[in-house]
């Protein structure tokens, strides 16, 4: 499980759109969330638009992995889809903030690669909220007073870009991506592979010791 986590507008959705773009392995946790959708967005894709009624029976359920309340309005990742995703050997990737990153490394702290993305500077996110469009000036004004905080749990996570370059953050939190495939405890098929290595070696050295003999 890969979470991407940063202020607002300090490029963790744009990351994370050029990584489901370019890496087939990787698949979008879609959150339920019961704010309005922009302009831009898609039902189903970029979210799942519910109402507060729907969020609550679904916390009762146990249905979500984490939730989280930000500037007002409720996010929560929906359970089944991750597992499935996990169970097929797929990599899931969350466009989540600190809150949920924090109640999904309680509850699989193992399977979990934390990556906190910050601006460039406070006056480029300022720039970058300002020129979203998507929010009125109090909304925007609103984030920019959260940023401090926001940032300030960029010590949880297990690696930290600074987007100075959306290419540039790109192409790092891939490295990161695969490195974390190739740990040993997450290769899964490495115990088949050198068993056989190591038999094949055992043969072969027991095959020159009977031909010196």
């Amino acid at each position: 499980m890969l979470v991407l986590s940063s202020p607002s507008a300090a490029g963790k959705s744009s990351i994370a759109q050029r990584l489901l773009a370019q890496d087939s392995g990787l698949e979008l946790s879609v959150s339920v969330t019961t704010r309005p959708a922009r302009p831009s967005e898609r039902d189903g894709q970029d979210y799942h638009f519910i109402d507060a009624a729907q969020f609550t029976a679904l916390e009762a359920e146990a249905a979500l992995l984490e939730s989280a309340t930000v500037f007002g309005n409720q996010y929560g990742t929906l359970a089944a889809p991750v597992e499935a995703a996990l169970a097929a050997g797929r990599d899931v990737l969350f466009d989540i903030d600190w809150q949920g990153a924090q109640q999904l490394a309680a509850k699989a702290r193992d399977d979990l690669v934390r990556v906190f993305i910050l601006p460039p500077s406070f006056a480029e996110l300022a720039r970058r909220l300002k020129t979203r469009a998507s929010e009125p000036a109090q909304a925007v004004a609103h984030r920019l007073s959260k940023a401090a905080d926001e940032i300030s749990h960029w010590l949880e996570y297990d690696y930290v870009i600074i987007n100075e370059s959306l290419d540039r953050s790109v192409d790092q939190v891939q490295n990161i991506v695969n490195a974390e495939r190739l740990r040993r405890t997450r290769r899964t098929d490495l115990l088949e592979f050198v068993t056989q290595l190591r038999n094949d070696a055992a043969a072969a050295s027991q095959s020159k010791l009977t031909k010196a003999q």
